[in-house]
């Protein structure tokens, strides 16, 4: 009786643990800072996502065409638990000429990407 107690424990523990990296969600994009520098642009993004550790986490944001094409991607490289939201910038980011908006886009390490994204409409083109 008593190792099948201890089963049912393990089974509700596995299982409990299995459920919780799925709380966090995935992550959103909160906040863009665009400005441009010659003929590059620099990107300040804020992401918002309940960070639980290196099992779960926003691993990164991306700079999206409106076609899907991805310009660029900043790599966060570990967790913010304790920072949320948080900003990152990623620098000299080209684009190509005729493209006049971007999509703001983050992921995290369980669910990729999903989260709230963001159209900036870059107003120097």
């Amino acid at each position: 009786m008593q190792k099948t107690k201890c089963g049912l424990i393990s089974v509700a523990f596995c299982l409990l643990s299995a459920t919780t990296s799925a709380i966090a969600g995935e992550a959103d994009v909160k906040g863009v800072e665009v400005t441009r520098s010659n003929d590059k642009y620099d990107f300040s993004v804020t992401v918002q996502h309940a960070d639980e550790g290196w099992d779960h986490y926003a691993n990164k944001w991306e700079v999206v065409g409106e076609d899907g094409t991805v310009y660029a991607t900043r790599v966060l490289a570990h967790p913010h638990v304790g920072e949320q939201p948080f900003t990152r910038s990623l620098s000299g980011v080209e684009l190509p000429d005729g493209v006049t908006t971007v999509i703001i886009r983050a992921a995290d390490s369980v669910h990729e990407l999903g989260g709230q994204e963001m159209a900036v409409k870059l107003s120097d083109r």
